[in-house]
């Protein structure tokens, strides 16, 4: 191992607030501070191209060869970073394909380029050791990953995706730029999150220049359990950036909160607009799940919408796998439906209004 003597660079990351990367002349090295929610570890990736000097590091930092030419991903939310980098062509397994729902990928699917590894749980260890991949990229919900604890025991490098951690829609699509390093695509990746970025805050400001502020409600039943977003979560975000007032801003979960009916019923009854309803098909699905939705006015009035605008031909959503990289498309979904005057020729593309 070499002495530390080299001063590092920081890479610009102006949202993302779990993950860093530093530039030295020969190598870069990657923190993922939070890898799971509530996570005490720090994960610590050294990437280093092939005749390099390896340097100094500690027992718990990994060392990765770059530029990876072949690589798993655990989630389809790594898909769309991968098209977006024009490396596609570099994944050559996932677990359960049928989720995956983008066209391109999904033909390398059909074209046999792509394998199916079963799933998360009971991945198809015999089929992941034939393709030897230089790279897996997954996740973490608690640190207790089994599957991923188990691939590293086969010597293939393993990496956490942690941009689900993110509290801001720009501070997970800037995790871009965590993957393009992998594959030594960083400029291509800051330019492209520039790009959503400006995107973003464009509809944001245009979205401040109404005087309207309609109310909001959103979610849906699961097994009598109303799951709705929480006043600090992704989706409170977006509502707030669109210029709306969702009834449940002023609470502080980042996640969701479990309420009953009732308790939805009687805060949201009234709310001009129900904006995430869940994967319903129609308003005819809902009510069959239960009669009580027909009570709220935006289900009465046609103001219910949900992201089942695009769906993949084995069923997966989309908005799913490309809404995370791409929160300027969602932010101009939902100001469309809030403000449809500030947008006259957009067309919405994650939602649609429930008939």
């Amino acid at each position: 191992m070499l002495s530390k003597t080299t001063k590092a660079v920081f890479q610009n990351i102006k949202y993302s607030k779990n993950f860093n990367i530093k530039h030295y002349n020969n190598y870069k090295k990657i923190e993922v501070t939070s890898p799971y929610p509530n996570s005490k570890d720090t994960l610590k990736y050294i990437l280093i191209k092939d005749g390099q000097p390896i340097p100094y590091h500690d027992k718990n930092t990994l060392i990765i060869k770059i530029p990876i030419k072949t690589v798993v991903a655990m989630s389809t939310t790594n898909i769309p970073a991968l098209e977006y980098l024009n490396i596609e062509d570099r994944l050559i397994g996932f677990p359960n394909t049928d989720y995956i729902s983008s066209k391109k990928t999904r033909q390398r699917i059909d074209d046999g380029k792509i394998r199916d590894l079963n799933n998360n749980l009971e991945i198809n260890m015999e089929l992941l050791l034939d393709l030897n991949p230089e790279l897996v990229i997954g996740f973490s919900v608690n640190g207790n990953d089994k599957t991923l604890n188990k691939i590293k025991k086969f010597g293939i490098p393993v990496i956490i995706d942690a941009a689900w951690t993110e509290q801001t829609p720009l501070g997970n699509a800037e995790w871009i730029k965590f993957i393009a390093a992998f594959f030594d695509k960083d400029e291509e990746a800051n330019t492209l999150f520039n790009k959503i970025e400006t995107n973003y805050l464009e509809a944001k400001a245009l979205a401040k220049k109404t005087k309207s502020i309609p109310t909001v409600i959103s979610g849906s039943l699961f097994k009598d359990v109303w799951n709705i977003p929480g006043g600090r979560s992704f989706v409170a975000k977006y509502l707030e950036d669109a210029n709306t007032s969702y009834l449940w801003k002023t609470n502080k979960s980042t996640g969701s909160l479990q309420l009953n009916f009732e308790n939805v019923l009687d805060k949201g009854q009234k709310a001009d607009l129900w904006i995430g309803a869940g994967s319903f098909k129609n308003k005819e699905e809902m009510l069959a799940k239960h009669k009580g939705y027909g009570y709220f006015n935006a289900f009465k009035n046609n103001k219910t919408y949900t992201y089942t605008n695009k769906i993949g031909p084995k069923g997966g959503l989309l908005y799913y796998e490309l809404g995370p990289l791409r929160p300027d498309l969602i932010l101009k979904d939902i100001i469309k439906i809030a403000h449809p005057e500030l947008l006259p020729n957009y067309e919405s593309f994650f939602f649609k209004t429930l008939e």
